[in-house]
């Protein structure tokens, strides 16, 4: 059987916009005060955003550097919805709540990687050469 959307009335327009803004906010702060290591992403983009408009030679530059940073911490929201979901369903162990959580933090690991590669690809020729 096939499964149908129903649209639901609801609010619409402005009103919406409000209240998925006040939900964005509530999800970073939720987030700000559980997870060490977005506080950890969150401060040091506070440095490197700045030094990205700095150290960019071009819009280009300015774009890759700035948006990296803030890959990084929108994955890490990514990760600690899973974890949340994970730990509502259960303290108990389980083999898939350990995938979800392991997958999370997986691809937490690769945007780092992306975001240290893409700085060095960036910066590291101007500095050696």
């Amino acid at each position: 059987m096939e499964e149908q959307f129903v649209n639901k009335p609801g609010k619409t327009g402005i009103s919406r916009l409000i209240d998925a803004t006040e939900y964005s906010r509530q999800g970073l702060l939720a987030t700000w005060r559980n997870e060490a290591a977005f506080r950890q992403e969150v401060s040091l983009s506070i440095i490197l955003i700045p030094a990205a408009l700095w150290l960019g030679e071009s819009g280009v530059e300015r774009a890759l550097l700035i948006g990296v940073t803030l890959l990084v911490m929108i994955v890490e929201l990514m990760n600690s919805a899973v974890e949340a979901v994970v730990d509502r369903i259960g303290p108990e162990k389980h083999p898939l709540s350990k995938i979800a959580k392991d997958t999370g933090s997986a691809a937490v690991s690769i945007s780092l990687l992306l975001w240290v590669s893409t700085w060095a690809c960036i910066l590291l020729p101007r500095w050696l050469g």
